[in-house]
């Protein structure tokens, strides 16, 4: 509920449905990573992505791949 990226700048956290360009996928993850940076709740979003290993979208600030190296170190 206290979530930053409700409402209808959610779009910008997951990728489109439609081919995304390199540079377009870029933009819009900095977009999402903007947003999250002002959330109160953006600590436990980013324990919950890891702790059920979501593949896809932005949480808590990083994406798919962000996560998936913190996973990494933490291991």
């Amino acid at each position: 509920m206290k979530a930053a990226c409700r409402g209808p700048q959610a779009a910008v956290f997951f990728p489109p449905p439609q081919f995304e360009r390199k540079d377009e996928k870029l933009e819009r993850e900095a977009r999402a990573k903007e947003i999250c940076e002002t959330c109160t709740v953006k600590e436990p979003c980013l324990d919950y992505a890891v702790s059920i290993r979501e593949p896809h979208g932005i949480w808590g600030g990083l994406n798919e791949n962000e996560r998936k190296a913190l996973l990494l170190r933490v291991s």
